[in-house]
């Protein structure tokens, strides 16, 4: 491999290490601290691979934790944009703009790669990419529900709200989650008719 082609992998590696320091709403699980974005990938990455078989119709799980991986890098320079709270009309456009300039840090086979599958996810059109971002709404929804409310109770959040920022994504891409998820949410919300969930 070439030097240059060498040297521009580990700019690339050395760049994301910043993702490490973008906090998120969500909290770990023992409640300790806000995690990160890089756990937050890294953390569905596990669970595209451990939940594999729940995915809607036959999917390519490796590419599908490759999206998972990356999918978030881009807030290295867009920052985290959270599902609850207030929302920045320019995110996508920022976003846009950091995939082209983290991804453009990679020699251009990987560079064509990333971006390709960065904008697969955010397109979610294909079935690798429901379940990546099924997950992606699934895996906070279970941090909610196990730290008593987390970004729910911080952001008053109601029982619709959730059904409705959750449950058509996760619905989509692995609808025996979002059986499941429905319950805990019912449950946490104490609603007893869980008959009418969001397809």
């Amino acid at each position: 491999m070439h030097i240059d082609d060498l040297s521009r992998r580990i700019d690339f590696l050395r760049e994301i290490d910043r993702l490490k320091s973008v906090i998120r709403q969500s909290p770990l699980l023992d409640a300790s601290r806000k995690e990160n974005s890089a756990e937050h990938s890294w953390h569905l990455a596990m669970y595209a691979l451990v939940l594999a078989d729940y995915a809607t119709g036959a999917v390519d799980i490796t590419r599908v934790m490759k999206m998972l991986l990356i999918h978030d890098i881009v807030e290295v320079d867009a920052g985290d944009m959270p599902i609850h709270g207030a929302s920045n009309a320019n995110q996508m456009d920022l976003e846009q703009q950091a995939a082209a300039r983290i991804f453009g840090l990679l020699p251009d086979a990987a560079n064509r790669e990333f971006s390709q599958l960065w904008r697969e996810f955010e397109a979610a059109e294909s079935d690798e990419a429901q379940f990546a971002k099924a997950l992606d709404r699934f895996q906070p929804l279970l941090v909610n529900v196990f730290t008593q409310g987390g970004t729910w109770s911080e952001n008053h959040v109601r029982y619709e709200q959730v059904l409705e920022r959750y449950g058509p994504t996760i619905q989509r891409g692995a609808p025996v989650l979002w059986e499941l998820a429905h319950r805990w949410v019912a449950s946490h919300f104490s609603v007893v008719d869980v008959t009418n969930a969001v397809t």
